[in-house]
């Protein structure tokens, strides 16, 4: 367990982006072979987009993370973090610590984005794609990914994380969401048995579909626990699923560059059975 702290303490560059891109395309090539659904669309381009979203997280990504180290370093120094009042040993540590960076950095964060309205509209760029894949797990417009950062920064302070326990939780939160969104078909009871600890896909692809509720459900990234404790989780047949949001599903709208990054500029359309007005 040391050796994977200290592993993760001091990861390279090329390792982070090797964990990135080598995790879509180990998803990107399964889905070739077990795909959930056969969809009749041009594959490269749709990734090509992803990716260029992806390009843009990672720079954001980069810019933030100074930001992230003195934050937890601040925190750890003033012994206000959460895990400095832990005496437990180190894989427990670690468990409570990624699980914590779980439920702050990504359930919380995703949670807010659906329920106040200026931050959907940014969030709704990665709701709009009628084809979920693995390239679609980082579909975030610039905008959201700058709050998803600074959510990230408030649970390092709260919690007192360590540069080696964010690097472990970023690298597993890229591989884990690359699984949940790929194209792929697990049996049944394999993506129930998980769902009972992780996110599987079959939980996820509910919160892709393109109506009310299930699009606010299922708000998990690494752990399912979250979204069966907050009363968020729900089920629904992954063959009756349609991706995307029904403001959005012209293609013109969705699969257009320009576009998706305006969309949060544009006149608002709620979705049918939103909270939110006009």
């Amino acid at each position: 367990m040391q050796s994977l702290v200290q592993y993760f303490e001091t990861i390279p560059a090329l390792h982070r982006s090797l964990i990135l891109f080598g995790g879509m395309l180990f998803f990107y090539l399964i889905e070739y072979a077990v795909p959930l659904f056969k969809f009749n669309y041009r594959k490269l381009q749709h990734a090509g987009i992803n990716l260029l979203f992806t390009l843009t997280t990672i720079i954001i990504n980069f810019v933030f993370a100074f930001t992230i180290v003195k934050i937890g370093d601040w925190s750890i120094q003033q012994h206000i973090g959460l895990l400095t009042f832990l005496d437990v040993n180190l894989l427990w540590y670690t468990i409570i610590g990624l699980m914590l960076m779980d439920l702050i950095g990504a359930y919380t964060v995703h949670y807010v984005e659906h329920k106040i309205k200026w931050m959907w509209r940014f969030h709704l760029i990665h709701h709009s794609d009628t084809h979920i894949d693995t390239t679609s797990a980082n579909r975030h417009h610039p905008g959201e990914s700058v709050f998803r950062l600074f959510f990230t920064v408030i649970a390092v302070g709260i919690i007192g994380a360590p540069i080696w326990l964010v690097m472990m939780y970023q690298s597993a939160s890229v591989v884990l969401s690359q699984f949940n969104h790929a194209n792929i078909r697990l049996p049944i009871w394999l993506d129930k048995t998980l769902s009972c600890v992780i996110v599987s896909p079959n939980m996820h692809k509910v919160h892709h579909h393109y109506v009310q509720p299930y699009t606010d459900s299922n708000y998990g990234n690494i752990f399912s626990i979250w979204d069966r404790i907050f009363g968020t989780y729900t089920t629904f047949a992954p063959e009756k699923i349609t991706y995307g949001i029904d403001t959005h599903m012209l293609p013109e709208e969705n699969n257009r560059v320009g576009n998706l990054f305006t969309i949060p500029f544009q006149p608002y359309r709620a979705p049918k059975g939103s909270k939110f007005n006009e």
